[in-house]
């Protein structure tokens, strides 16, 4: 199962279009890239073809284009993040564009349990939560922990 196959069935489950099912995935395995463990993420994107380009097309950690205002949520996660350091600054930033994608709570929760699903299928249940483990604070925003 590559990364493709995962956005199909998380696009049909949850009831997204393409386009926003892909970033839906793309911001949540690059919340993942940032924030999980070092060999765990790595054995678990190498168990996913695809989702570690994915996770760079959609990276959370990205600077925001110039000129782009951004206003006072922009200034709050840069604050953040470089409070709490990239970890934390990759979790908020990633929060902040599922939020921006237009997707309700039910939304994001139901993309999300999807997504963690096909991930274990693909990547094996005991890597998955070893990785999903690591980021603790994720898992409760999509409804998992």
């Amino acid at each position: 199962m590559d990364v493709q196959d995962i956005v199909n069935t998380v696009s049909q489950k949850a009831g997204l279009d393409q386009a926003t099912t892909e970033k839906v995935v793309g911001t949540i395995f690059s919340v993942l890239e940032h924030e999980a463990d070092g060999t765990s993420a790595a054995s678990f994107f190498a168990k996913i073809p695809g989702a570690d380009a994915l996770a760079q097309k959609y990276d959370v950690m990205a600077a925001a284009p110039a000129g782009g205002g951004g206003g006072f949520l922009s200034s709050l996660q840069g604050a953040l993040g470089g409070v709490l350091g990239e970890k934390a600054g990759a979790l908020v930033n990633g929060l902040a564009a599922l939020k921006a994608s237009g997707l309700d709570v039910a939304q994001i929760r139901k993309a999300g349990e999807t997504l963690v699903q096909q991930a274990e299928a693909a990547a094996g249940p005991d890597l998955t939560n070893q990785v999903l483990g690591s980021v603790p604070s994720l898992k409760s925003h999509l409804g998992l922990g």
